[in-house]
């Protein structure tokens, strides 16, 4: 059978049988596309499997991910639903402060929430190279946020030991998930301080108090680029994201790549060097990191100036028809540092196309 978002699902009692079933029919498909098929969340599906290769664990995330260190290299990967993340590195200098941490490698470079963590899992899956196993982690609704697979560089037996310290008592095939957060509605432009607004963005010492002047003023991340004014932000077409990309590969531009989630923030930074466009998918497919992202899906890109203590900085912000965030691009940099002048005149030669209503 293939079912799909529109057809009914059975009693959650035949969720594992409705999933092998499904499986069974489509032997390719991908456990997030199956989730949104049968609509339920990937970890209800992850759930399933409990005993049979999927082991339920429990404790404090942060602690957990501070032991990934121990494994040696593995892959991170971390996604939205016009985006997927994968950089291959050891998770060094783990900083955990309360609900919020960072991983700071060269390599494995992350910005963490915890407080939108609450399910986790080891998983092993049986592919064409044999077994893969990973730790994978999804929010209260089931959605993935954050997912660490093993590569041939990973102690397995470090592995397994962190999965049996972490293990949780309740290892049932069931589990409850809430509903899926509802987008946020505006505010309407009108209750806004322009001004204001423009004013405080204008006095700005760091990119990333841009996010906590967003929140302030109660904007989301789209009507406060609006609401910028030419100043600060102006759109920019988005069918020239493939080109731009690879003017960047063409020229070995170093640049960041951001893309996430409400639970993690992961980012690439280097250059970019081998292209690939499979569908709908532009590909990156370096060595040790992966990009791939539905460039059909980016509804809006906007080219954003931020003014920082070291000048202003750059960034090409990409959004989706609902305004949640694709994917952010910087030119590579580091705090104390300039922006690279190579970087910043690439993407300030992106044309302005007018402002959509």
């Amino acid at each position: 059978m293939s079912l799909t978002a529109n057809q009914q699902m059975p009693s959650s009692g035949n969720l594992a049988e409705v999933w092998q079933s499904f499986r069974d029919d489509n032997p390719k498909v991908r456990i997030r596309d199956a989730a949104q098929a049968l609509g339920v969340s990937e970890a209800e599906l992850i759930a399933t499997r409990c005993g049979d290769g999927v082991t339920r664990l429990r404790g404090d995330w942060g602690t957990l991910i501070k032991s990934v260190a121990t494994i040696g290299e593995v892959m991170a990967l971390t996604r939205n639903d016009n985006a997927v993340h994968e950089k291959i590195g050891v998770y060094n200098n783990v900083r955990i402060m309360g609900k919020m941490g960072l991983v700071l490698d060269k390599e494995i470079d992350l910005r963490i929430f915890l407080s939108q963590w609450h399910h986790a899992f080891s998983v092993t899956e049986d592919t064409k190279s044999g077994e893969r196993h990973s730790l994978q982690f999804f929010n209260a609704s089931g959605a993935a946020i954050h997912k660490i697979y093993l590569t041939d560089g990973s102690d397995f037996a470090v592995y397994k030991e962190i999965v049996e310290q972490y293990i949780s008592d309740n290892q049932s095939t069931d589990i409850e998930v809430t509903a899926k957060p509802t987008a946020e509605v505006e505010i309407a432009d009108s209750e806004v301080d322009v001004e204001a607004f423009r004013s405080e963005w204008r006095g700005l010492q760091d990119t990333h108090d841009f996010f906590d002047l967003q929140n302030r003023y109660k904007l989301s991340r789209t009507q406060a680029l609006r609401l910028g004014g030419s100043e600060f932000a102006r759109q920019t077409d988005p069918e020239l994201f493939e080109e731009f990309m690879q003017s960047l590969a063409d020229a070995c531009q170093s640049i960041m790549i951001f893309v996430g989630n409400k639970g993690m923030i992961q980012i690439h930074t280097g250059p970019v060097c081998k292209l690939k466009r499979v569908g709908p998918w532009f590909n990156v497919l370096d060595e040790r990191f992966n990009l791939h992202l539905r460039d059909d899906a980016i509804d809006s890109a906007w080219v954003v100036r931020k003014p920082t203590v070291d000048g202003d900085v750059t960034s090409l912000e990409l959004f989706d028809v609902d305004g949640e965030v694709i994917a952010y691009i910087f030119g590579e940099r580091k705090p104390g540092l300039a922006e690279l002048p190579e970087w910043r005149q690439m993407v300030n030669a992106l044309p302005t196309i007018e402002q959509t209503a």
